[in-house]
């Protein structure tokens, strides 16, 4: 008789987080998982490999000799990379692991090269697209986005974003050089609270889909979407903080030593590895401010939907939905 203990046991939840997602700590372990910057390194080979473990692993088919580790390894790679509701493998910039990269070299030169109109509408426009994909690749529910929805949310988030910036721009001329290096900031700060909603605006107007505790599914809801979408715009914001407040200090006081005046050029790789290091950090922080799984009473539901499952399931009182990042 072949040992079977060694087998792993096909109990594990893999559709939940391996850390406690109802504490700040077990979303934050999570998250830097799921940020992790080498996960843009891997091949399609260790892609689909994830892929299969995990595919088998939830029909109850468990790969020979795997581990736990090994198997929540592969959960992240898998996550990393397919699309949680469609399970799309994702456009690699779209991905949560490009995130940090992609935005130490975008803000690191919108916050370099902020002085003139050029650079700014180029800078902001660059951004404005990098988060396009990126809204468009997270997008919460099996909710088809139409080409014309994407359009006016991305021409909308990028005259936004240009708008505020060189007027901010204008205004800041006569004030002290350290204030202009914020601009990028708020025009980034502007661009989210129109891209996320007008990104989502068919979740506003249609729901998104909530689920009882168990995962069944009782409907869509408007109001939870709303939910969803503001603390998604709180945290972008929060994320784009750190790596947009403290290098513009640190510059300005470098500016004036004679080793950036001598290397000029040296400004934008300093600007863009001072963002990086916030970036690594700030990312799945700001990501783990609010549970993924969010929640709210049935009481905060639209009428009819409290209704509907006031009758079809008498017994719940909370529902919960994917926020979306």
């Amino acid at each position: 008789m072949i040992n079977m203990a060694a087998e792993l046991s096909t109990s594990i939840n893999i559709k939940e987080p391996r850390w406690d997602q109802s504490t700040f700590v077990g979303r934050a372990k999570h998250f830097f998982t799921v940020t992790d910057p080498r996960n843009i390194l891997l091949t399609n080979e260790q892609l689909s490999h994830a892929h299969s473990i995990i595919t088998d692993y939830r029909k109850g088919i468990v790969s020979p000799g795997l581990t736990e580790d090994e198997l929540w390894r592969a959960k992240y790679v898998f996550d990393s990379a397919f699309h949680p509701d469609t399970e799309e493998k994702m456009i690699l910039i779209g991905r949560m692991s490009a995130q940090v990269p992609m935005n130490m070299t975008i803000t690191g030169c919108m916050m370099t090269f902020y002085k003139t109109t050029p650079a700014v509408l180029f800078w902001q426009w660059i951004n404005q697209s990098f988060n396009a994909i990126v809204n468009y690749t997270n997008r919460s529910g099996d909710a088809p986005i139409t080409v014309s929805q994407l359009g006016t949310a991305y021409v909308s988030a990028t005259t936004g974003a240009v708008a505020t910036a060189l007027g901010l721009n204008a205004l800041t001329k006569h004030v002290s050089p350290l204030i202009g290096r914020f601009v990028p900031f708020a025009a980034v700060a502007a661009a989210n609270c129109i891209n996320i909603p007008l990104m989502r605006q068919r979740e506003l107007q249609h729901g998104i889909p909530i689920t009882d505790e168990n995962g069944n599914r009782l409907g869509e809801s408007t109001k939870a979407a709303q939910q969803a979408i503001s603390q998604v715009v709180v945290s972008r914001i929060l994320m784009a903080s750190p790596g947009m407040a403290i290098p513009p200090f640190l510059m300005n006081h470098l500016e004036k030593k004679a080793f950036l005046k001598r290397f000029p050029w040296m400004s934008a790789p300093i600007q863009v590895s001072l963002v990086g290091f916030c970036l690594v950090f700030a990312t799945p922080l700001c990501c783990a401010l609010f549970p993924q799984k969010s929640s709210m009473s049935v009481s905060r539901l639209e009428p009819e939907l409290q209704e509907k499952i006031r009758a079809s399931h008498p017994g719940v009182e909370r529902v919960y939905f994917n926020k979306g990042l």
